[in-house]
């Protein structure tokens, strides 16, 4: 054997002496941390499967403060809180009107739809409201859009409640060009409803000269339908202390009631669906020459006052909440696909005093 071979042999096996060792130890390595592993997952598993041992300290009297097992989950659903939600909500149901609003409509003086000419009597004065608009900040008088009108013999097949006129035509206007929120008392007059009674001769109206063309809504068929009406969780929970601890219940007995809520919906009567909350007690605020956000947002709004108006918000009740309306080449949408809500106290929906209305529009 050469010289040059006898070395390099003698490299290859010291190469493979030193290498070896190192494998095996690092082996060994791996082999212990998979021991340990499992080891420590199978520690973990008995405890899972065992109560805690904790022992809580008795009280001075010798009782023991109670202690769930560690374990323990809390339920989101109770179902004998299901049902007794269920009880409540059928109590609260209430007929509503739904309107689809599409189609070609009747021409006929004071028949039922949306938009075109209102039919008024003689001396009708339009309405107007002193405002900027989102397109122009001068203040100043401008005139209402015509929104929609009820022919109340016809819509009264649907009132299951005669809580309407069973006669006569229930007019709606609202000023477009600022679409006013309705959480200040200056918006009142920005929205208007008119009760023509069926002995008046109605014809339609011309619009004003200063309505903006885009505000002459095009004249839509209404189709009315009678329904069931349920209040969202914001307006069945006004007034009760248990909100956080059982929506999870509400939602599962609306789902038990099948209660439908779509995304698009307008009505007469009813329970609104309401986007951003309760709309009874902004009503009531509004009523008592306070804005909004006075009240919710000041952090200081004395807290017997607001119990007062809480109480007093079950006095107002919805008359008509239009949803976003469209048809080919026109779209009629309020904020981000809001709502508008027409509100009445009950006892002037019962004195037919239309003229007290007040409005509110919510968005996403």
């Amino acid at each position: 054997m050469s010289e040059s071979s006898f070395a390099l042999s003698m490299f290859g096996l010291t190469v493979v002496l030193t290498v070896i060792p190192v494998i095996i130890f690092i082996a060994g390595i791996i082999a212990l941390v998979v021991f340990l592993m499992k080891q420590s997952s199978h520690n973990n598993e008995s405890t899972s499967n065992k109560q805690s041992t904790f022992q809580p300290n008795r009280y001075a009297d010798g009782t023991e403060p109670s202690v769930q097992p560690q374990t323990a989950k809390k339920k989101h659903v109770n179902p004998a809180t299901v049902i007794q939600l269920e009880e409540e909500l059928k109590k609260l149901c209430k007929n509503c009107v739904t309107l689809e609003i599409s189609g070609e409509p009747s021409h006929v003086s004071g028949a039922t739809r949306f938009g075109g000419m209102p039919d008024v009597p003689a001396g009708f004065v339009w309405p107007y409201f002193e405002t900027d608009t989102f397109d122009d900040k001068n203040v100043k008088p401008r005139p209402l859009a015509f929104i929609a009108q009820f022919d109340l013999a016809e819509i009264s097949a649907f009132d299951k409640d005669g809580l309407l006129p069973r006669s006569g035509t229930l007019a709606f206007f609202y000023e477009l060009g600022s679409q006013r929120w309705g959480f200040d008392p200056k918006d009142g007059g920005s929205a208007r409803v008119f009760w023509f009674h069926e002995w008046e001769d109605l014809a339609p109206a011309e619009f004003p000269a200063d309505l903006p063309q885009a505000f002459r809504l095009p004249a839509l068929n209404i189709t009315a339908k009678s329904e069931k009406s349920y209040p969202t969780n914001e307006d069945f929970y006004l007034n009760r202390k248990d909100y956080s601890q059982t929506i999870d219940d509400f939602k599962a007995a609306e789902a038990q009631l099948n209660i439908q809520r779509p995304d698009n919906r307008s009505k007469l009567l009813g329970w609104a669906d309401v986007i951003q909350g309760n709309i009874t007690s902004d009503c009531e605020l509004i009523s008592r020459g306070y804005t909004s956000d006075e009240v919710w947002n000041s952090g200081s709004f004395p807290k017997e006052e607001l119990e007062k108006i809480e109480a007093s918000a079950d006095e107002w009740t919805l008359l008509f909440q239009l949803d976003t309306v469209e048809k080919e080449g026109f779209q009629l949408m309020f904020g981000n696909y809001g709502r508008i809500y027409f509100y009445i106290r009950k006892d002037d929906l019962r004195a037919k005093r239309f003229d007290r209305v007040w409005l509110m529009l919510q968005c996403g």
